[in-house]
């Protein structure tokens, strides 16, 4: 046997031996088809609002948000609003400035109440708008007033003043016991023995606060979309999972506007999404579930 011939096969072995493919994620539709990503974003682009459902602590959803982000920004001449969970509509002054440069970073990450995973995950976004003349919109009730529905009910939002109503969805807030994200939450059988019956009244709103905050971001939402203009909002993926959450309150709000949503699971084996997973979103990002985590 020649040696070019040994060597070819030699090489076909390795090749056929080691698979290089070991992908940090694999994309599919809400039907468990593996889509690609240049189709994802084709159809994102057709829509008004694009939901991203991440995991707060996962490094791929948040790098393919801000790819997502600049792929349709560059695919839609621009046009681009941004919006997210994680900054309170009481902020938003704060940001406007922040976007118009009038001051830097240090002010501004000091005026403002951000998670603690903001310069690595959302400060790319925030600084994607700003460096490209985009809104971003801070959608979120503030947290006091959260609080507030979960310690009382929506009644313990009613007597405050009309300046602090202005930053949640308007009275009475749209809510539904039976949609499933919210029964799901008065499942009591994960407390603690002996915590049940101390723990039912806030139990039973916590539902609710959750829905103050889906209605407030459907809100801030529905109030800040353009005809023309692509709406992206970042949230974690319970407030947009199975058209759920924001996406239900933003029915009731607006009744045929196009949305598309995407979410990241985690599993152990990514080749295949598992059943539990289809039709979760419109697409699934499905990620590891050894992949690292940002805190």
């Amino acid at each position: 046997m020649n040696k070019p011939l040994i060597a070819l096969i030699l090489l076909s072995v390795f090749f056929f031996s080691f698979t290089p493919d070991n992908p940090a994620y694999k994309l599919y539709d809400k039907n468990g088809k593996e889509v690609k990503y240049s189709k994802m974003i084709a159809d994102l682009k057709k829509n008004q609002i694009v939901f991203i459902g991440e995991l707060h602590d996962n490094p791929i959803s948040h790098w393919l948000e801000l790819q997502i982000t600049k792929d349709l920004y560059d695919s839609t001449t621009q046009n681009l609003i941004l919006g997210a969970e994680m900054f309170e509509a009481d902020n938003q002054l704060v940001i406007d400035e922040y976007l118009q440069k009038l001051f830097d970073d240090k002010k501004f990450e000091a005026e403002l109440k951000l998670w603690k995973n903001y310069k690595t995950d959302y400060k790319p976004l925030m600084l994607f708008a700003r460096d490209n003349g985009l809104r971003f919109i801070a959608t979120n009730i503030p947290r006091r007033y959260a609080n507030i529905v979960f310690r009382k009910g929506f009644e313990g939002l009613e007597n405050l003043t009309d300046e602090a109503k202005r930053y949640f969805a308007p009275l009475p807030i749209n809510y539904d016991p039976e949609v499933k994200s919210y029964k799901d939450m008065l499942n009591m059988n994960d407390l603690p023995a002996g915590k049940a019956g101390k723990a039912a009244h806030a139990m039973a709103n916590l539902p609710k606060a959750q829905a103050a905050k889906d209605a407030t971001m459907a809100y801030f939402i529905d109030k800040n979309m353009q005809q023309g203009k692509i709406f992206i909002h970042y949230n974690g993926k319970y407030h947009s999972q199975d058209h759920e959450g924001i996406v239900w309150h933003l029915n009731k709000m607006n009744k045929g506007c196009k949305i598309v949503t995407v979410s990241t699971v985690l599993q152990s084996d990514i080749s295949k999404l598992d059943n539990e997973f289809i039709g979760e979103a419109d697409y699934i990002i499905c990620v590891p579930h050894d992949m690292t985590r940002t805190y």
